[in-house]
């Protein structure tokens, strides 16, 4: 079954706040080998001028493929996740992420086409501060293979 067209463009409530913590932050960047000083030591990162720790670039992707579910877990839509593979990540900063930030996500869709018999679904998430400060906006593309 293809994907519902009538998606496109549809935006959802703000997700909950996200606090981001020091300690998520240097998880995340020993997970990837990110050995920057400024990931893991607040002192380097004041150096650096951060208030805080600062997140690497692919940081947000913690938050967003959470308040993602908003969209894929909508049976309407006529995702089925078990057949989904990722196609592609973009982002695009207003700022960096950093230790102590209080983040908020808005999920729209942006695309819905077919190609080769796969459906392909472009999200955009706009990821602000809780007073409204942009951040940055994530894109992902998830592909649904079609059925065999």
């Amino acid at each position: 079954m293809p994907l519902d067209q009538s998606f496109v463009g549809r935006s959802w409530p703000a997700t909950a706040p996200y606090l981001v913590g020091r300690e998520k932050i240097r998880e995340f960047a020993t997970a990837i080998g990110a050995t920057d000083a400024e990931y893991h030591d607040p002192g380097a990162a004041r150096a650096a001028g951060y208030p805080d720790v600062v997140a690497p670039p692919t940081f947000p992707v913690v938050i967003t493929m959470a308040a993602s579910r908003q969209i894929v877990a909508d049976p309407a839509l006529g995702l089925d996740y078990s057949r989904v593979v990722h196609g592609d990540q973009k982002f695009a900063y207003t700022r960096p992420v950093v230790a102590g930030d209080s983040l908020i996500c808005v999920n729209t869709v942006d695309e819905i086409t077919s190609r080769g018999g796969h459906d392909f679904l472009t999200t955009r998430t706009e990821v602000t501060t809780e007073a409204g400060e942009p951040v940055v906006t994530v894109w992902s593309k998830l592909v649904q293979r079609g059925e065999n």
